[in-house]
């Protein structure tokens, strides 16, 4: 695996550096502790000089925006910077509204870069802004979550929600850099951390078996702060995903396999309003499970795969069925509602994720709706 290493005050720092192969929009992932105070340096001699407009939420500036405000300062012009709301909420047409006229405002041109700065919601929102500013303008991904620095920083998606579904407004815009500091999500709340960490159970489950074998023995040392086992992790799942990437960088095959436990997460997600009743991966971890669960009722995995992936997410932290989203009970037709805005539905039809066996999965189109309303009224009743 390549590396990049430095001299910093006399000291050496190895990264760990994972490319994404796609041609003349190729980039890298760099992956390692005490990156935020180089990324100055990092975007300077990597990607170019510029002005810098930085986007962020009030939670990741209270803890890190001087940082790299003054990195950027001592490398690049720095434009200005954003501070939006955190939450999924904040991924709307008002907010991005917003955000684009201010980066505008900034005076950014298209030779410059948007700085998106946070977890999932800013690197979606900030990602989709710059992919439309004057029709397309470069940015630099510095993810501050678990989730976003093994998934959503990855790959170009970029988006927002609306009241019908999760990304359904959004485009694909390659980031040119992303910069993954371990060491910012020693300030991420125990709750994030778990949800981020469905995001890498997710890559286990999909296609690397052993992967998911060696995070049932060593997930304590993924949550142990910035921690080799934690960089392996990070490495490991952003390896996965860019080889998906490089085979199918606009999802017409093998990429949808990336969204394991998103249909049924999505919908759940739009269910509870994008609230804090449950997150992002906390979604994904309850459908997986699902997923799971599922495979397992129509016999296409062997029996009892489906509870040893319960048994793994429940001792992390993470939900595994809807009696575990506080609140209104679901209701199976709003769900299967909701479903049908997933961006994998085609001519009207559903498509999941389902699983041979853990390290199995593959793309199932055409699901019979009958089977996933009565796997629902069983879930619900469950």
């Amino acid at each position: 695996m390549p590396t990049l290493a430095h001299s910093m005050t006399g000291l050496t720092r190895t990264e760990k550096t994972v490319p994404v192969s796609l041609g003349d929009r190729s980039y890298n992932v760099l992956i390692g502790p005490g990156l935020l105070q180089e990324t100055g340096r990092l975007i300077a001699t990597r990607i170019g000089k510029g002005k810098c407009g930085i986007v962020t939420d009030e939670n990741v500036a209270n803890f890190h925006l001087a940082t790299l405000e003054a990195s950027l300062k001592a490398e690049n012009r720095h434009a200005g910077s954003i501070v939006l709301p955190a939450g999924e909420q904040t991924k709307c047409f008002a907010q991005l509204t917003k955000l684009s006229e201010g980066l505008l405002e900034m005076g950014l041109e298209r030779g410059d870069f948007v700085v998106a700065f946070g977890g999932g919601v800013i690197g979606d929102l900030a990602g989709f802004a710059a992919g439309i500013l004057r029709r397309g303008i470069r940015f630099v991904q510095i993810p501050t979550s678990l989730l976003a620095q093994v998934d959503s920083s990855v790959g170009g998606k970029t988006g927002i929600n609306t009241p019908q579904g999760k990304n359904l407004i959004g485009v694909f815009h390659q980031p040119s850099l992303v910069i993954a500091d371990t060491d910012v999500l020693a300030t991420l709340p125990a709750r994030e951390m778990r949800a981020g960490y469905a995001e890498v159970v997710k890559y286990g489950l999909l296609g690397d078996a052993p992967f998911f074998d060696w995070l049932e023995s060593q997930w304590n040392g993924v949550f142990g702060n910035s921690g080799p086992d934690l960089t392996r992790a990070i490495e490991t799942s952003v390896k996965a995903k860019a080889a998906i990437i490089a085979r199918d960088e606009f999802e017409t095959g093998d990429r949808a396999l990336l969204n394991l436990g998103h249909t049924f997460g999505h919908a759940l997600e739009a269910w509870t309003g994008y609230s804090s009743r449950l997150l992002h991966g906390e979604g994904v971890a309850i459908g997986m499970a699902q997923a799971f669960r599922f495979s397992e009722s129509e016999g296409l995995c062997p029996p009892g795969t489906a509870k040893r992936v319960e048994v793994h997410l429940a001792a992390v932290g993470l939900p595994t069925k809807l009696s575990d989203i506080p609140g209104d009970k679901a209701d199976a037709d709003t769900l299967l509602r909701l479903m049908g805005q997933d961006k994998k539905v085609r001519d009207g039809k559903l498509t999941f994720i389902l699983v041979r066996d853990i390290g199995q999965a593959y793309v199932a189109r055409d699901v019979d709706p009958a089977k996933i309303r009565a796997f629902l009224d069983r879930e619900i009743a469950g």
